[in-house]
């Protein structure tokens, strides 16, 4: 009998090892989300709402670019974010000012642009050169025309859960979660990065209370930043449902730091140096091939947020445009 119970032990500890082998052997890798195509999908919206707006009788929205200096990088995302308007039917100019333009100058420039009726969206291309002092310009923007939402009455607003324009890389990231079906209400998320543009934001809409007017994830949200240990930020990531990864450092967030399953949003944009070619290569802030066999979805770089951000830019400029039309209507009323 003692020789019949330790067979059958021995089966079942068997029968359970092949169980676990046949369980990792066969888990799928994580969903991998296409900014791409979730953005061709907003910008499709985005243009079924200019012809909307232009058969009612109004003007063809237009968005202003400021773009100071000669960065290959601020000049590339400039030409996207033009290509993108003249897509959807929005129309758009660049100007272009040397590095050496003065702050006073550059203010003089953003005011004749926020008193122009022509136009309804405005935005300064960061960064700017140091001798400018950048929340300086965000603020001299009008806020019903600042499609960056970095005025800090947009970024008061957002902050209590006000309608108002949104950052288009935090709106980005929170479409991506929301059009995905990915949970958040109650949910543990990780934001790796307190960046007032791009980090802080996405924490506040990720945890504020979807009951409100402008409703937010409800999520339980940790937020981490240069001064967080590595093995403190590998504590935090391990329970996290939804890890978002903004803190601009190459594989930041590796498999070992992710729960089995959790959805991971990599935001991080990081130039480095191809091993095998010399070239550079764009890579994010998660080790991609690492973090996929692991995670339940995750977003690549290029072509995760970054399609997300100029298509969400594109709704803040319909936005702005409506904004402009009320703005004007409450003026020649008053005056009427």
């Amino acid at each position: 009998m003692a020789a019949v119970r330790t067979l059958r032990k021995l089966c079942q500890h068997s029968q359970h090892q092949v169980c676990k082998l046949h369980t990792s052997a066969f888990r799928q890798e994580a969903v991998v989300i296409s900014g791409r195509k979730l953005a061709r999908q907003i910008r499709e919206e985005a243009r079924v709402d200019v012809e909307k707006w232009i058969l009612a009788g109004h003007k063809r929205p237009h968005l202003s670019v400021i773009l100071v200096g000669d960065n290959p990088a601020s000049h590339s995302y400039v030409l996207n974010k033009t290509r993108a308007a003249a897509d959807i039917g929005i129309c758009s100019e660049t100007i272009l000012k040397h590095s050496d333009i003065s702050e006073e100058e550059l203010l003089d420039l953003i005011y004749k642009l926020n008193t122009d009726h022509r136009v309804d969206g405005l935005l300064v291309q960061l960064p700017l050169p140091e001798h400018i002092d950048e929340r300086t310009i965000c603020n001299a923007v009008s806020p019903t025309k600042d499609v960056d939402g970095f005025h800090v009455v947009n970024v008061g607003r957002m902050c209590l859960d006000q309608s108002t324009m949104l950052p288009a890389t935090p709106w980005g990231v929170w479409e991506i979660i929301k059009r995905t079906g990915i949970p958040t209400l109650g949910k543990n998320v990780v934001v790796a990065g307190r960046s007032k543009n791009v980090g802080m934001p996405i924490a506040m809409l990720l945890h504020t209370d979807g009951r409100h007017e402008r409703p937010g994830g409800d999520a339980t949200v940790t937020i981490s930043h240069r001064y967080t240990p590595k093995e403190q930020l590998r504590q935090h990531t391990k329970i996290a449902d939804i890890v978002v990864a903004a803190a601009g450092i190459p594989n930041l967030i590796t498999a070992d730091m992710i729960k089995e399953g959790a959805a991971v949003i990599d935001v991080g944009i990081n130039r480095v140096q191809d091993p095998v070619t010399g070239k550079n290569r764009l890579v994010g802030d998660v080790d991609f091939e690492g973090v996929r066999q692991k995670a339940g979805f995750i977003t690549p770089v290029p072509g995760g947020v970054g399609p997300m951000t100029v298509a969400m830019l594109m709704k803040n400029t319909i936005k702005a445009a409506k904004n402009v039309l009320l703005f004007w209507s409450f003026i020649n009323h008053l005056y009427s």
